[in-house]
């Protein structure tokens, strides 16, 4: 009798704390009803902004349980991936050297799709006679910081063509700090992705020398990102996302003016910079990730000599999660 009453006192008491949430179940697990975004004010992460401003995301996602879609500007890829070390996003927009120094210290996300290729230009100060990446050594340059797309294209980009980054006076800035630097002639060169370059060529305060592109050929640029956590508790909303990413995707190669005018009133920029920037670009928006497999994984090979990656070599099972894409696709 006495043992009865024992284990009928301890049950009680597991009942106690599992409704005090102390003792967790599978079932405890509160559903997902807010998903949360990073994106950067460039133009070759317009595919995150239409799907926002015209409503898709809260649409296409209702069905899965999201009530609520909130969107999280951030400067430049590498403050991102700390928000999303920081558990603080769920997809991310980014370019894809950022989540590779991420994912080597930790952080538990993929890439899932492509967002854009190519995208970026050198800009020189208008007086600067400038004749190959020779021309550059003693100069300052501003651009993206360590482990970014742009700071790892420009920097492999100088040592293939016999220049060591030391000889120049890299310095490392958001597009704004490195727009106004230039444009108070106080870096001689800038390397940005759109569509920065056109609103400093548009400004009189320097020209466009040489496009990321012809640094390296079709390389990747932006590519988004999914949390771990939301590809095991909620694939199917992942694949979602994708299809979304997808359907902006094609809607902006379709209207890049109606897109030069959801990037303009979204980040209060004036719209004839915004079409001249997306005239005059060399990139391309694209969704497929094999397309991007190749530079990514020459990107960690890159971040990995340059000593970002704390001294992991990531390959591309480390920093790909192509299912759902291929899913979607059939």
């Amino acid at each position: 009798m006495r043992r009865d009453l024992i284990i009928a006192a301890l049950a009680a008491g597991l009942v106690a704390l599992v409704a005090l949430g102390c003792v967790g179940t599978d079932s405890d697990k509160a559903k997902m009803t807010t998903l949360r975004i990073g994106y950067q004010p460039s133009t070759h992460q317009v595919a995150e902004m239409v799907s926002m401003e015209e409503g898709w995301w809260l649409a296409d996602l209702k069905p899965f349980g999201i009530e609520e879609v909130q969107d999280f500007e951030f400067p430049s890829g590498p403050p991102e991936m700390q928000a999303m070390l920081g558990g603080s996003l769920d997809i991310a927009y980014v370019g894809a050297a950022p989540p590779i120094s991420a994912i080597a210290q930790g952080l538990d996300a993929k890439i899932v799709a492509a967002v854009q290729k190519n995208g970026s230009d050198l800009v020189v100060r208008p007086e600067i006679e400038y004749a190959g990446p020779e021309s550059l050594v003693g100069l300052t340059v501003a651009t993206f910081p360590p482990g970014s797309i742009q700071d790892t294209v420009f920097r492999k980009w100088l040592q293939e063509s016999g220049v060591d980054p030391a000889d120049l006076d890299i310095k490392s800035m958001d597009p704004g700090a490195a727009v106004t630097a230039i444009s108070a002639d106080r870096v001689d060169a800038v390397f940005l992705p759109h569509p920065s370059p056109a609103i400093i060529e548009l400004g009189g305060n320097g020209k466009v020398v040489v496009a990321s592109g012809e640094m390296w050929p079709d390389h990747a640029c932006c590519c988004l990102v999914v949390s771990g956590e939301l590809m095991r508790e909620e694939p199917e909303l992942v694949e979602q996302i994708v299809k979304t990413h997808i359907r902006a995707t094609e809607f902006i190669n379709e209207n890049p003016d109606r897109a030069a005018e959801i990037y303009a009133a979204k980040t209060n920029q004036n719209l004839t910079v915004i079409e001249q920037s997306i005239k005059s670009w060399d990139g391309a928006w694209i969704s497929d990730p094999h397309v991007i497999i190749p530079s990514v994984t020459e990107f960690a090979r890159v971040n990995y000599e340059l000593g970002y990656t704390g001294g992991k070599l990531l390959e591309e099972d480390d920093l790909f999660d192509t299912s759902f894409y291929n899913r979607v696709k059939g």
